[in-house]
């Protein structure tokens, strides 16, 4: 199983996209500052929205769906309401 990811940095109210088999071990290596040169910037990055896939291809399609201008689009509106926080 592939998993593509997004997580949320409150620190730096940025997001990271990505991809990978082991979602769990991924965010630790994120939060660990062993994770790609963006997300070792800050240390507190949280989950906010996952995808599973069964195929590697796939995944990484999403992934760079996801990180185009169409895929932002699609992220703001299937998180609306996560996004209007009181």
């Amino acid at each position: 199983m592939y998993y593509v990811y997004i997580l949320e940095n409150n620190n730096y109210s940025t997001w990271y996209i990505g991809y990978s088999s082991d979602l769990r071990k991924r965010i630790e290596n994120h939060n660990n500052g062993k994770g790609g040169k963006t997300t070792k910037q800050g240390k507190s990055w949280k989950l906010i929205y996952y995808e599973a896939y069964l195929n590697k291809e796939d995944a990484i399609g999403r992934e760079t769906f996801l990180k185009s201008g169409a895929g932002y689009r699609f992220i703001n509106k299937q998180l609306s309401h996560y996004l209007k926080k009181p």
